[in-house]
């Protein structure tokens, strides 16, 4: 399959992950009044990106169109993530635990806010080391989030839990747009570390010709 074949595929496959995600919302398949999220969440938010490691691993195809996809573009889209303000603004009414809205928030505005300087200036092959570290602390920060969200009512059962997170519109956050940046951030990663075999690879050739 070509690049096209596989933009188009990825774009449709994404497209039903949304409508999905979206439907089972509506049904509030997701809802939970408990003190933790919830299995149907924890499937939503961790199948995807399963999905994505076990393609990109066993085809070569998929690989190479991952490889071709502009690094800037997927580093700026994690820009959205100054809304992690909307946490903050939800923990100051009662309606989220501070374990979890805290860090949270303030991590995501941290990402949002630095990732135009990080799409324009660092990637590229030329900073790859300084690149993959930034997209290190991304993934660390949605990885954080996640765990404190599932536990912050088993952490301390006489807070606010984080049943708001399993309904409209929030609900949207872990079961659609954490795990799709979670991948944007594995495939930027991805390029950086071949960007260095690439320029290794490059260098072992100048060497033997300038000897």
């Amino acid at each position: 399959m070509r690049t096209a074949g596989y933009q188009k595929l990825a774009a449709g496959l994404i497209a039903a992950w949304f409508i999905f995600a979206l439907s089972a919302s509506a049904l509030n398949v997701f809802k939970n009044d408990s003190a933790r999220v919830g299995i149907s969440v924890a499937l939503a938010a961790f199948t995807p990106i399963l999905l994505f490691l076990l393609w990109f691993a066993t085809s070569p195809g998929f690989r190479q169109f991952a490889y071709s996809l502009s690094p800037r573009v997927l580093t700026i889209i994690q820009t959205w993530r100054i809304g992690g303000f909307v946490f903050l603004v939800l923990y100051t009414f009662g309606l989220l635990p501070g374990i979890f809205a805290l860090p949270a928030g303030w991590g995501d505005m941290a990402i949002g806010a630095t990732a135009p300087f990080v799409a324009s200036k660092l990637a590229n092959p030329d900073h790859p080391k300084t690149f993959i570290l930034w997209q290190v602390l991304g993934l660390s920060d949605l990885l954080i989030a996640v765990t404190l969200g599932t536990t912050a009512g088993l952490i301390n059962p006489y807070r606010p839990s984080t049943p708001t997170m399993t309904v409209l519109p929030l609900s949207l956050v872990p079961t659609f747009i954490v795990p799709l940046l979670f991948i944007f951030h594995l495939i930027c990663i991805a390029q950086a570390r071949h960007w260095s075999v690439r320029q290794y690879s490059h260098l072992g050739k100048q060497m033997p010709s300038a000897a």
